[in-house]
């Protein structure tokens, strides 16, 4: 079976190329920056948000893929020439659960609210996006993939991996208040591995699946975990939710908004999978991939650290 995957040059798409090329399948990767590929994956070159560029590079191919992920589109623009050259093939779309609205109610279920497409707010905009993405793609039958936060190597942002930094070097640890709020995370190899169940499963076309890990922790317990991980202790500071709110303390929005669950009851139903990773093997495993070289990926910057510590008088 011949599968094309958009992206595939980092993180969710990366793990995903590897996990095909390990199950068999004949993979097609198309991206603007080249990456290490697993033996037997072909790279088409060429940047989608150049118009014009996705249906040059893709055309010539059209006939031959089977299945098409699509892992970065953020608007209709994105997906208007994908679903014209393959809506007649299983198209698997990479969305998030950034497409729902807040709620008094967990879990959170597929049958959720979520963003009007219309909603102008710029906070939303990543969330709407999507929602836009996925309404186009519905009507070809795309299963769409709603992906809660991610832990693991490759990561094109820091996630975790400041926070490793952080502890590696001693300093101190802020969150917001005390760190109460829950985070739903799942490890990016069990994104990819249920991406791959998807594949042929007649009863996932046209589906909405989430897409998370089975266990949750609060935000100090993000912390804590990490810590553990890295062999060390975390020295946490908690910042008053006044000064908080204008500092990016941690990446998860639920430190400042609350934590919503995830219900991946319908994947676990449908699909061939479960997440393999908890979270302690996860930072476990992300620690592993950052102390081994994975820390020189990125640049680090703790002066708004400084800022908020001086802030508190310390």
């Amino acid at each position: 079976m011949n599968v094309l995957v958009l992206g595939g040059n980092r993180y969710i798409g990366l793990h995903l190329v590897f996990e095909l090329a390990r199950r068999g399948y004949n993979v097609t990767v198309m991206n603007s920056h080249e990456a290490p590929l697993p033996d037997g994956a072909r790279r088409l070159h060429g940047d989608r948000q150049v118009p014009g560029v996705l249906k040059d590079v893709l055309e010539p191919h059209r006939g031959e893929f089977d299945v098409v992920f699509d892992n970065t589109s953020y608007q209709i623009k994105d997906v208007e020439p994908l679903v014209e050259m393959f809506g007649d093939r299983q198209y698997v779309f990479t969305s998030s659960v950034a497409v729902y609205k807040r709620s008094w109610i967990q879990p959170v279920l597929e049958t959720h609210a979520t963003h009007a497409p219309d909603d102008p707010d710029p906070r939303k905009a990543y969330g709407v996006g999507k929602v836009n993405c996925e309404n186009y793609v519905s009507a070809v039958g795309a299963t769409s993939l709603r992906v809660t936060h991610t832990i693991g190597p490759n990561s094109p942002l820091p996630r975790e991996h400041e926070f490793f930094k952080r502890l590696e070097e001693g300093r101190p640890i802020l969150i917001p208040a005390e760190g109460f709020p829950f985070v739903h995370l799942i490890h990016v190899q069990d994104v990819a591995n249920l991406m791959c169940s998807v594949i042929g499963n007649d009863q996932a076309r046209g589906q909405i699946y989430n897409v998370a890990g089975r266990e949750i922790t609060s935000v100090a317990g993000c912390m804590e975990l990490m810590a553990r991980a890295a062999g060390t202790k975390a020295n946490i500071v908690h910042v008053p939710m006044e000064i908080a709110r204008r500092h990016r303390l941690v990446h998860w929005g639920e430190s400042l908004l609350g934590g919503s669950v995830i219900s991946i009851d319908k994947a676990l139903r449908d699909l061939d999978w479960e997440p393999d990773y908890g979270l302690e093997a996860a930072y476990k495993q992300s620690y592993e991939w950052f102390a081994n070289g994975g820390r020189d990926r990125y640049d680090f910057d703790f002066s708004s650290d400084e800022e908020v510590l001086a802030q508190l008088g310390r």
